[in-house]
């Protein structure tokens, strides 16, 4: 999908930093629409079906928490990618905006460059839809019929559910995947697997492609970092 195609959708309730993202954003091509607090982005959403919705946290009217909660109840929303942005950095706050469903939390200020990064690492699949499965960076390719991935010209043999899992979060970068979700994609809500599983084949991961690809998102679960998204 060309950029130009793309909707993201910015929610916050200071006019300034609304200004400052839509500038930033739709010099980057994209779409931009604005709302001002979470009924707002309700009513916006609803209208124009954003593909990213940038939420902030504390709003009046309807804070990001609900907004995002009430987006993912609707079946329409529920793979539309969301993003908070927000100047509360505690982990509480970042553990309940993962458990409303979101897919990534910044922390304010952030620089526009980064910001970008961070979009551009998060609508990868939207922009790369028209490709054959397989999933590429720079320093790596995931072959998914061959089961094969190549990492700085040299091929690593994994075995299936290192693959799956490498798979299932490079195909998001950014988003993060809870711990459940992991279990259920990977292993099948069927399978009665223990708890440290997921971290044991995290960490022959990180041991054999690298460990600044992995992120542990403390309570919630992991992310896939793309380390080319932001140099």
């Amino acid at each position: 999908m060309k950029k130009s195609k793309i909707k993201i959708l910015l929610v916050d309730d200071e006019p300034d930093i609304l200004e400052i993202l839509s500038f930033n954003l739709s010099n980057e091509g994209y779409q931009i629409y604005t709302a001002e607090n979470g009924k707002e982005a309700l009513k916006v959403a609803d209208q124009y079906m954003p593909h990213l919705i940038i939420l902030d946290v504390m709003m009046p009217v309807m804070d990001g928490i609900e907004a995002c909660e009430r987006l993912r109840m609707d079946k329409r929303f529920q793979n539309t990618i969301i993003m908070f942005l927000s100047a509360r950095g505690e982990d509480y706050s970042h553990v309940a905006a993962f458990e409303s469903g979101a897919d990534d939390y910044v922390t304010k200020p952030i620089k526009p460059r980064i910001l970008n990064s961070k979009v551009k690492a998060l609508l990868r699949r939207l922009l790369n839809e028209e490709n054959d499965g397989n999933i590429s960076f720079p320093n790596m390719v995931i072959d998914v019929e061959e089961y094969k991935v190549t990492y700085k010209d040299r091929e690593i043999v994994l075995p299936r559910k290192e693959f799956e899992l490498l798979y299932l979060l490079a195909s998001k970068p950014g988003k993060v995947h809870k711990r459940q979700k992991i279990m259920e994609a990977v292993w099948g809500s069927d399978v009665v697997v223990g708890d440290r599983t997921i971290d044991v084949h995290i960490r022959k991961l990180r041991e054999k492609i690298g460990e600044d690809y992995f992120k542990t998102v403390k309570g919630v679960g992991y992310k896939f970092v793309d380390k080319t998204a932001s140099s």
